[in-house]
Order: structure tokens, then C-alpha cells, then sequence
């Protein structure tokens, strides 16, 4: 289940929205770096998270589902938001050098189908930067918050998917390890909980943060080829002529 756009609107302009949009917009522009001349796509509800690269990119583009609905964005000068089937996006392929996909991978019906729209769009060289609830994480588990809705995932299960759509995961963060409680001590104690989260590499945290590579060909398992021992020809005893 996906919540439409309003719920997402109205949970990033609370106190506990406005706290998760810094943890995890340090983690995902960290991992992002300079957008300078590039053309950068983000997928789901990624505005929140666009607003540093539209002023810096070549080209920014948002893609919303009609699942979840479309909001103008930015909320001044021309749009640059639409809707857009994810699996099948009208772009041509190799058109955009970043793609930033938050709310999006865990409430798709085919996340493989995404993925590889997401790499036929995506110039060679090009990276993905996704951001997905963990499935060993307190925020998977409550529907209070957009990323208690969908499909979470565990790491390994993550890594089977780019794997299998032709993505390397370059680096990996997890990120919101405070609770998802709108009380104003756990909202002024944030930083302390994604510090010592960080720290101790602790494995509740809410969201996996991954900074993925397409691969131009996909890698070719090598067998090992058993060469067949060579043998000596048989002596066959051939019986002499009888005389006469």
C-alpha cells in the first residue's frame, strides 16, 4: 500500500517529517555529491530531497506515480514534476546521469521492473541513489510514517535485486536510527541516536541508504572444464595366420 501524495505532504511538513528530511537528506547527499551540469531524476516523492540539486543541476526532473498522485513542484517558476509510470518512463535511454528513488522501490508491484527502467535510462557510468525502508528497523513497522507502508527489505535481499538488474552498490549508509515517536525529547535527541547508531553500527536503523553503479555487461559465470585424461591406445593381440 502507497500513501498518496497528501499524506506524504502532511508527514514531511511535521516536526517528525522536518527531523527525517535532515537525517536522511545528509545521508543521500553525502552519497550524491556535486550535481554540476548533470541531469538528475527523482522517483516516488523525492522533492523534498531535490530542492539543493534544482538550483545546481543542468535538468531536474520528478516522476510520480498516479498511485500515489502529483504535486506542482518547485512551487515557484515552471514545473518540473509530472506523472509517470515508473517501469515505463518517457525518456530515452541513457538521458539522465542521477536518479534519486525515495518512497518508491518499496511500493511497486515489480521492484525488478523498476530497476531496469531505471538502468536503461540512465547514462553508462551513470548512478542510482536508493532509499528503502530496512526490514530489521522500528520505522518498517508503523504505518504512522510513509516508510511503515510497502515493502521493506533486509540488506541481503537488496543486494540480490541490483545484482540481478545490473547495478553495484558503491557505498551504503544506514540511516534514522531514532524512533518514529513525534515527542519533542526524541526529536531533540536525534542527533544523539544517529550518532551513536553510526558509531556502533547498530542494526535497527530505519532506512538503507545505497549509492549503485550500472553495469554496462552483465558479469559470465566461469566454469572450470575437466580436461579429459588422455590414455594410451589399447595393445589388441591379433592371432597369427594358421599355414597352409
Amino acid at each position: 500500500m502507497r500513501l498518496d501524495v497528501n499524506g506524504l505532504r502532511a508527514f514531511y511538513a511535521s516536526p517528525l517529517g522536518r527531523t527525517t528530511h535532515r537525517v536522511v537528506g545528509r545521508a543521500l547527499h553525502d552519497f550524491l555529491g556535486s550535481v554540476s551540469g548533470l541531469r538528475v531524476l527523482g522517483i516516488g516523492y523525492a522533492t523534498p530531497y531535490l530542492g539543493p540539486v534544482h538550483y545546481i543541476a543542468e535538468r531536474t526532473l520528478a516522476f510520480m506515480p498516479a498511485t500515489q498522485g502529483v504535486v506542482n513542484w518547485p512551487s515557484t517558476g515552471r514545473s518540473c514534476a509530472a506523472l509517470a509510470d515508473p517501469t515505463m518512463m518517457p525518456l530515452p535511454e541513457a538521458a539522465i546521469d542521477r536518479v534519486i528513488l525515495v518512497h518508491a522501490l518499496e511500493s511497486v508491484e515489480s521492484p525488478t521492473e523498476l530497476l531496469q527502467e531505471v538502468w536503461r535510462t540512465l547514462t553508462p557510468g551513470g548512478r542510482m541513489i536508493l532509499v528503502v525502508p530496512n526490514r530489521r528497523g522500528v520505522w518498517a513497522r508503523r504505518e504512522a510514517t510513509p516508510f511503515g507502508h510497502g515493502q521493506p527489505y533486509s540488506r541481503s535481499q537488496l543486494g540480490r535485486l541490483m545484482r540481478d538488474t545490473l547495478f553495484s552498490p558503491v557505498s551504503w549508509a544506514e540511516t534514522l536510527y531514532m524512533p518514529p515517536a513525534r515527542s519533542r525529547l526524541m526529536l531533540r535527541t536525534g542527533p544523539a541516536w544517529e550518532w551513536l547508531g553510526t558509531s556502533l553500527s547498530l542494526p535497527f536503523a530505519g532506512l538503507h541508504v545505497v549509492d549503485a553503479t550500472k553495469q554496462l555487461y552483465r558479469p559470465v559465470a566461469v566454469q572450470q572444464v575437466r580436461r579429459a585424461r588422455r590414455l594410451a591406445p589399447a595393445r589388441v593381440l591379433v592371432p597369427a595366420p594358421s599355414p597352409g
